[in-house]
């Protein structure tokens, strides 16, 4: 079904936001000062994004004035940026944002016709980050409208490109022909209708600080609504209808809370998960490290309502001064990056964490954590790696005066890959985890015990499994990421079929580096960052799966034979005529609905940024 707004909803949101009214265009004046402060304050982080995972300048400087502004002011950056002063980051903002193109003009030029503006409503095709309670990212032929032969045919059928974006990282939700589609950097929403010859804009929302998740669409008393996060830890619920924000609230719990992975609404709770952006910031010689820590945040779902909160320790309290003399704090860390898989037969979620920030080290860093849905009490934990202590900024400058004492193994091999709750072949219930150890776990749900673990790739801070894996019934698919100095020989990134009963590894693909005909020039990195960190999706019995050098690859999920491979690392000719440019594969940046494989190419953190979204067809005989 669809509905009809009360109002004109392109015009009365415009209206509401006159910088989406006007054709706004970053002057190309280079900024001089904002150079000179870039050089000296910023570049020797961004030069090396690997190593500090600091987006490179050329990913800065697509990323459009606002994402960087409220990073130096409120975000990663915050703590380099304070000795700037006001006007020294307008400076660098201006300086990184002088050749970054905002003209969003286009959007009136592609508003939708008006029997195409009804917002549609209903059963949903994609509504969660894990396309199901479970996480198990897999999506039937009849919910995506492809088969496992047309996913072996597919066709450019369009792209579109997006201004002022380096970092397509985020999945919309789906409903009959209305996708929400997030772009982050720019903080806008947009309801595109998908069931044309060529997609058109509803409506557009512009948010004042970037967004960050995946958009998750549910119905509440029978008005059908929308959830998500931005970059400053607020979650927002919205009418899916007009786009009116129905509330908005602060779910932070330390000063540096971050909302990384998608709200989960299940019943009347919205349940966020919170990570934290002390692990750029904490190796600043300067800065108190630390005091944030990870969490789960249960909201009333009609109020937004804090409920519950379950942390994943004690509040930081002071330790000891450091060399050169800063208070330093402890214990810190564990966030938490997934989102939760629902078990509604034991009523607890399951959500993974990541290193500890400081000392001491904890018992619920790398770790499985069991809570429960009505008090957010405890009712298991499962360590993978003990003493992982961690700040990314030490891995250039180890001996710091915040950095990670010499028991820590300071390895980051946290868990970033939602949590899976999957079946056996007899029924029973096991929770699926995968690390950036390179390890795939197996856990009885009842008690966390161990039922097997299996290593795909040697891991580390960039390796092993990234954002999430799928499963089919029988198999769960992993995909492995390269790390930091791996090559080839022995660590060979790619795609791992798992049995779901043994953890047998029944079929892998290897990724080998391409950097053939034009391709170095479009991925300079092609023969360095070639991993597949992006979460896995299945469609009917294909496996879909993105890389970092910019191929997107489909298997087959019985013999794990490619049956269709697409480099996206080029230019496009995109219908909007805004200049489109594919890199890197990462995130969630791949679904399935209404016969269209949709993939969207640009990941500028590690990665080749890019600003589009691509939309395959079965070919046409």
């Amino acid at each position: 079904m669809s509905s009809r707004p009360v109002f004109l909803l392109i015009p009365a949101i415009l209206a509401a936001m006159p910088t989406m009214a006007q054709d706004t265009v970053v002057s190309t004046d280079i900024n001089a000062n904002g150079e000179r402060l870039y050089e000296e304050t910023c570049a020797t982080c961004h030069a090396m994004p690997v190593e500090t995972k600091s987006p490179p300048i050329d990913t800065l400087q697509r990323m459009g004035p606002r994402a960087i502004r409220y990073a130096m002011t409120n975000g990663k950056m915050k703590v380099q940026a304070e000795g700037l002063g006001d006007q020294g980051i307008t400076d660098v903002v201006a300086y990184l944002s002088a050749s970054a193109d905002v003209n969003n003009s286009w959007i009136n030029a592609n508003l939708c016709p008006a029997e195409r503006m009804d917002v549609d409503t209903g059963e949903p095709t994609i509504w969660t980050q894990g396309f199901d309670l479970m996480n198990h990212r897999h999506l039937t032929a009849e919910q995506a409208g492809l088969t496992t032969r047309d996913m072996g045919n597919l066709e450019l059928a369009w792209s579109m490109g997006f201004p002022s974006a380096a970092n397509m990282r985020s999945q919309p939700a789906i409903v009959g022909n209305t996708m929400y589609y997030p772009i982050v950097d720019s903080g806008q929403l947009f309801a595109l209708d998908i069931g044309g010859q060529t997609p058109c804009v509803k409506w557009v929302y512009e948010h004042d600080i970037p967004l960050r998740t995946t958009i998750g669409y549910h119905t509440v008393d029978d008005r059908p609504v929308l959830v998500f996060a931005d970059v400053s830890a607020h979650t927002l619920l919205m009418d899916a209808v007009t786009a009116e924000i129905l509330w908005d609230v602060s779910v932070q719990v330390t000063s540096v809370s971050n909302v990384t992975a998608m709200p989960v609404l299940y019943g009347d709770r919205v349940y966020v998960p919170i990570s934290s952006g002390e692990l750029n910031m904490g190796a600043a010689a300067d800065y108190e490290c630390c005091t944030s820590h990870g969490a789960l945040v249960a909201l009333d779902v009609r109020s937004g309502e804090r409920l519950w909160v379950y942390r994943t320790m004690e509040d930081a309290q002071p330790t000891t001064i450091s060399r050169v003399g800063t208070q330093q704090w402890g214990p810190s860390g564990a966030p938490i990056w997934t989102a939760p898989a629902i078990d509604e037969q034991r009523n607890l979620l399951y959500v993974g964490t990541g290193e500890n920030t400081s000392a001491p080290a904890t018992d619920t860093s790398d770790a499985i954590l069991a809570i429960n849905m009505d008090d957010g009490s405890l009712a298991w934990k499962f360590q993978a790696t003990e003493n992982d202590i961690f700040l990314t900024g030490c891995m250039r400058e180890p001996d710091g005066p915040n950095c990670p004492p010499e028991y820590s193994i300071n390895l980051d091999v946290d868990f970033g890959a939602a949590i899976m709750l999957a079946q056996r072949s007899d029924g029973s219930d096991l929770v699926l985890a995968g690390q950036k150890s390179g390890v795939v776990w197996a856990l009885e749900p009842d008690s966390g015990e161990l039922v097997w673990n299996t290593k795909i790739g040697p891991g580390g801070a960039s390796g092993g499994v990234h954002w999430g894996m799928a499963f089919d019934g029988e198999k769960v698919y992993a995909p492995n990421n390269l790390s930091t100095g791996q090559t080839a020989d022995g660590a060979d990134p790619g795609l791992f079929a798992l049995n779901v009963n043994t953890g047998a590894i029944e079929w892998e693909y290897h990724h080998t580096p391409d950097c053939s005909g034009n391709r170095k020039e479009n991925i300079p990195s092609c023969d360095r960052n070639w991993g597949m960190s992006a979460a896995t999706i299945l469609v009917d019995g294909a496996v879909v799966q993105g890389a970092n050098d910019g191929f997107v690859k489909v298997f087959d999920s019985q013999s794990g034979e490619p049956i269709f491979t697409y480099d996206t690392a080029r230019t496009f000719n995109t219908l909007n005529g805004v200049e489109g440019k594919g890199g890197a594969i990462d995130n969630f940046s791949i679904w399935a609905a209404n016969g269209t494989l949709f993939v969207q190419s640009g990941y500028g953190l590690m990665g080749i940024p890019g600003n589009v979204l691509l939309a395959f067809k079965p070919a046409t005989p």
